[in-house]
């Protein structure tokens, strides 16, 4: 899966263009970013941290697998009858593992924020996001380092000009 999101100018509603492997496309619409400029923007970040993470239930995951999200519009390619509607159930059980992705993702962008983050600063700020799960601090810390360097080629970008990613195959359950 392919996913290209476009620098817009500031205070238009954000969105991506999701290429998947089946054919489909899709525009999926973020919000409208609070804090407009070169903040990296939230489904980006998301993105990043899912894949760094290599996170196989979260959003991104569940999109690849053909997932239609209600903030998701049908741009081109051959796509099921009842798309939206057929994923209705996978939606009500993918609920617990989004917010666990979500949780993440926030905890990467925390420890992203710091200043050479040590080992004891990503557990703390682990056991206070997600006090029961185990987490690594190395590959929190490397998914934080891959999303600063991202927010960096953001802030780089001009309107109209984009950034693609591909989603690894190996995430797709």
């Amino acid at each position: 899966m392919r996913v290209t999101f476009p620098r817009l100018p500031d205070c238009q509603r954000a969105y991506a263009l999701v290429e998947r492997g089946d054919g489909v496309c899709y525009r999926l619409y973020g919000g409208t970013d609070p804090f407009p400029g070169s903040q990296l923007p939230h489904d980006i970040r998301h993105l990043i941290a899912e894949r760094e993470l290599g996170i196989t239930d979260g959003v991104w995951a569940g999109i690849a697998a053909g997932l239609v999200l209600a903030r998701m519009q049908h741009v081109s390619g051959p796509r099921p009858p009842h798309a939206a509607e057929a994923s209705h159930q996978p939606i009500k059980k993918f609920a617990g593992p989004a917010l666990r992705a979500q949780l993440l993702a926030d905890l990467v962008e925390s420890v992203a924020a710091l200043d050479r983050p040590t080992a004891s600063q990503i557990r703390r700020l682990a056991k206070a996001k997600l006090p029961e799960a185990d987490l690594d601090p190395a590959a929190i810390g490397a998914a934080a380092t891959a999303m600063q360097v991202e927010a960096a080629r953001w802030a780089r970008l001009r309107i109209g000009e984009v950034l693609c990613y591909d989603w690894p195959g190996r995430l797709v359950r």
